[in-house]
């Protein structure tokens, strides 16, 4: 179940390129690996669920941040991007 919800999320990743500004673009990117990585985690716990992503990939940023890897400005933009990938593909 979670890695088709990670396809449709990098699916609307990927469909944002065409008309994504540079800020978008760098988000996109930059949550595709923390949710590749979030992906791995979750299967290796034998997690299934849509809600134990989101969470896994919600601690991974935080960690991203509280280790100095993002701007407040990249911050808000990645992490409001997450919110709105993650409700996209729940629909």
């Amino acid at each position: 179940m979670i890695v088709d919800f990670e396809a449709r999320i990098l699916a609307l990743i990927d469909d944002m390129v065409e008309h994504a500004s540079d800020d978008e673009l760098f988000a996109g990117g930059y949550l595709r690996g923390h949710l590749t990585l979030a992906v791995a985690e979750a299967q290796e716990n034998g997690e299934h669920t849509l809600e134990a992503l989101h969470d896994r990939v919600q601690s991974c940023l935080a960690k991203a941040i509280g280790n100095g890897e993002l701007s407040p400005p990249d911050q808000v933009l990645v992490t409001g991007m997450w919110q709105q990938l993650y409700e996209q593909a729940r629909l």
